[in-house]
């Protein structure tokens, strides 16, 4: 990860229903790893979802996500998840998140979400919101 951005660091154990016949994580369980890490590091900027849906009426989807699967992880391995914003947009925005086990990147991931409204529709990040996430951005437009 480059320099300049907060990166936020969330730990998850890989439990058996994360694998496959072979102990090995299934390649789509990286993605709940990834929903657990970019969470948690909103959580820890005081934004929780279910409060950006009740006082601001906005949701973040996923509009895009890209994953470079470089090594496997198996049955009881540590991982942290490190994530980073790259950019803030009127409607969105995009991070940068890293699997690893014990400093070894295990899996690249990079995601654009969209900022949504109670329809659907893009909706702005509002103000508040926008100010809080600049913290873990590393190129804010």
């Amino acid at each position: 990860m480059a320099d300049g951005a907060a990166v936020h660091v969330c730990p998850v154990r890989v439990y058996y229903e994360d694998t496959d016949a072979e102990g090995i994580v299934y390649y789509a369980n990286y993605l709940k790893f990834a929903e657990r890490g970019r969470t948690e590091m909103l959580r820890e900027a005081g934004i929780g979802h279910r409060d950006l849906w009740a006082e601001h009426g906005i949701a973040f989807a996923v509009r895009n996500m890209a994953a470079d699967y470089i090594k496997p992880a198996r049955l009881d391995d540590a991982l942290t998840i490190h994530s980073r914003l790259l950019s803030l947009r009127g409607a969105s925005m995009s991070a940068e998140q890293i699997v690893r086990r014990d400093g070894e990147d295990l899996v690249r991931l990079s995601v654009r979400l969209a900022c949504i409204d109670k329809n659907g529709r893009p909706a702005r990040l509002p103000k508040p919101v926008r100010a809080v996430l600049e913290a873990y951005t590393h190129d804010v437009q």
